[in-house]
C-alpha cells in the first residue's frame, strides 16, 4: 500500500509522543509528594539572557535545531525550550517537548514550529499558549492551561488559527 511521504514523519512523531507520555507518566508516578507545609517551588531555571525555561526536550531524534533569537543550536535531550523559540526538524527527524503546564508537543520530520507565546502560573494554573506551525506535522496534547482557560490555547498555521478546547490533536501543513 502506498503511503504519502508525510506518513513516516507522522508515525515518528506519534511514536515519540507515546514515549514522551510514558516518561511523563512515570515521572509523575515516582515523584515524591510535597508536604502541605512545603515552601513554594523555586522559579524555573533562568538562561543567561534572563528568559525562563518553559519546557524541556523529552525526545530528540535526528536533526533537531533550536533557534533562539539569532543563535542556532542542536536540540539535546533534557535541553530547555523557551517562549519564542523556533524548533526546526530535518528529514527523518522528530522531537517531543514537555511544557511546564503538562502540554506535550510532538513535532514530526521537516517541520518548523514556533513556541510564539507561553506563560503559565503554577499556583493559579492560568496562562496562555500560542504555537505556530509554519510547515510540517505537530501533535499536541494539551495541559493545564487548556483545562482552566481553553480560550487561551491556540495553534496557528499559514491558513488557519485553531482554538483548542482541551484535547489531543494533530495538525499538518504542506
Amino acid at each position: 500500500m502506498f503511503h504519502p511521504p508525510y506518513r513516516s514523519g507522522l508515525r515518528a512523531a506519534l511514536g515519540l509522543l507515546m514515549l514522551a507520555a510514558a516518561l511523563t507518566a512515570h515521572a509523575q508516578a515516582t515523584a515524591p509528594a510535597a508536604p502541605a507545609s512545603a515552601a513554594p517551588a523555586a522559579a524555573p531555571e533562568a538562561s543567561p539572557s534572563g528568559d525562563n525555561r518553559q519546557g524541556t526536550f523529552k525526545t530528540v531524534q535526528g536533526e533537531v535545531t533550536v533557534v533562539r533569537g539569532d543563535v542556532r543550536s542542536a536540540a539535546i535531550l533534557g535541553g530547555p525550550v523557551h517562549a519564542s523559540d523556533r524548533i526546526v526538524t530535518g528529514p527523518a527527524s522528530a522531537a517531543a517537548i514537555g511544557l511546564r503546564d503538562g502540554t506535550v508537543l510532538a513535532i514530526g520530520a521537516d517541520s518548523l514550529v514556533d513556541l510564539a507565546q507561553f506563560q503559565f502560573d503554577s499556583t493559579t494554573e492560568q496562562g496562555n499558549v500560542l504555537v505556530r506551525l509554519a510547515r510540517g506535522t505537530l501533535r499536541m496534547i494539551t495541559g493545564l492551561v487548556a483545562k482552566t482557560q481553553p480560550e487561551q490555547v491556540k495553534v496557528s498555521t499559514p491558513t488557519a488559527v485553531i482554538g483548542v478546547r482541551g484535547t489531543d490533536f494533530i495538525v499538518e501543513t504542506p
